[in-house]
């Protein structure tokens, strides 16, 4: 992977300005800084989907079904 050296670097910034106008690099800069911040919280809940979630607290055992009106007593 080749280096970016400080000349690479002031070329990459004179050809953005020249684009989008020094005016709308500060928009374009927190617009991009929003979409990473929202990439990686999905990414987090994505990886936390995948994990098996640890039982919180005992399981009630299943209720027996309540005698309606339609059944005979026994």
């Amino acid at each position: 992977m080749p280096n970016i050296g400080p000349t690479e670097l002031i070329i990459i910034v004179v050809v953005l300005i020249l684009l989008f106008g020094a005016k709308k690099l500060p928009d374009a800069a927190r617009s991009l800084g929003r979409s990473m911040r929202i990439f990686k919280s999905e990414v987090k809940e994505m990886s936390n989907d995948d994990q098996p979630q640890q039982p919180q607290g005992q399981i009630a055992p299943p209720q027996q079904p309540q005698q309606g009106y339609w059944e005979q007593p026994q």
